[in-house]
């Protein structure tokens, strides 16, 4: 229990809260071990559901919770994928250049920002996109891609494929989790409430003194890393890199159709959309062009009839929140400490 200056007090965790996440310890330690008993298949099935996971949180930590809605996050899953195909190259270990490859997406983010957070609402939409493309561009050029006919990871031949497998697998889980508890921990601060009142509405925000850019920025930096490590840990199960296959605004496509069916601006909305993206993908995605048109009318219904998606109609009709993302604040609350 919290008690703010006003004497109003907030309950941050619940008996439900307690129990969903030790739970989730439960369910961390079970994954850890899956590939232990585990087939093949199943362990590259249950790699992809990891990686749906961390696109669906960075997008809805973008969108849902900083109001920066982007059709162009592609951009960082190709420059993930790719440095890590050019950090390999030049003698670093392929798993070790998965992360490092992040890192220097997440670094390249942030000139970025300066140009692109002064664009709102659509313009910031489609800006983001032509980078994208502009980026896929500048990819074809290098000689070691070959254009669009591509390159491969061949570093990670010195590894069976069991071995490699595992270690793949284990990777997105830590991935994975590293970042949800990232996400988790920066949205039940003080700055997690700036986001969401800029979110709500950034003129009164700026108004009464919260550094709107900066806090716009810690969200874009974050995502851009985020989905640069989906982009490496897809490469890694793939071997192959083809800057159609990564540039393609199909991922973003992806990433907003998980968050808009789980629920936009709810932490567990994202984990339950990236789920039901995987079910669909897993059982439907053989079926070609009448996959991606089922896809696209799932989203449309769900516009329609339910909003707030799967995990708001849930908390709606059950009053269940598991995991609460953090305080209630109103503006000038974010404020007190400065005054």
């Amino acid at each position: 229990m919290t008690f703010l200056s006003n004497g109003i007090s907030i309950e941050r965790w619940t008996r439900s809260s307690r129990l969903a996440l030790a739970t989730i310890a439960v369910a961390m330690v079970i994954l850890a071990l899956a590939p232990a008993f585990l087939g093949a298949g199943a362990i590259d099935r249950m790699t992809a559901l990891f990686i749906y996971v961390i696109l669906a949180a960075m997008w809805n930590a973008l969108a849902g919770f900083g109001g920066l809605v982007s059709v162009g996050q592609q951009v960082f899953f190709g420059l993930g994928a790719y440095f890590t195909i050019r950090f390999a190259d030049a003698g670093l270990n392929p798993f070790v250049a998965l992360f490092v490859a992040a890192i220097v997406t997440g670094a390249l983010s942030i000139p970025l920002s300066l140009f692109m957070l002064r664009l709102k609402g659509g313009e910031f939409a489609i800006g983001m996109w032509v980078v994208a493309e502009l980026v896929h561009l500048l990819i074809n050029l290098d000689r070691l891609i070959q254009g669009e006919t591509g390159t491969s990871l061949i570093s990670l031949n010195v590894y069976d494929s069991a071995t490699r497998r595992a270690t793949i697998y284990w990777l997105a889980l830590i991935a994975m989790a590293a970042l949800l508890g990232a996400l988790f921990t920066l949205m039940r601060s003080r700055a997690g409430a700036a986001m969401q009142a800029i979110r709500d509405n950034e003129d009164a925000a700026t108004s009464v003194g919260v550094r709107v850019i900066a806090t716009k920025r810690l969200l874009f930096v974050l995502a851009a890393f985020g989905i640069a490590v989906a982009g490496g840990l897809w490469l890694a199960t793939a071997t192959t890199f083809q800057p159609k296959t990564y540039f393609s605004v199909q991922w973003t496509a992806y990433m907003i159709f998980m968050v808009l069916v789980g629920g936009i601006g709810k932490f567990e909305g994202a984990i339950l959309g990236a789920i039901l993206f995987f079910v669909i993908e897993t059982f439907f995605g053989g079926t070609g062009v009448w996959y991606l048109i089922g896809l696209g009318a799932t989203a449309v219904l769900f516009s329609l009839y339910l909003p707030h998606g799967l995990w708001g109609e849930i908390e709606r009709r059950l009053g269940l929140q598991l995991l609460p993302v953090g305080y209630r604040l109103t503006l000038p609350d974010l404020l007190k400490d400065k005054r």
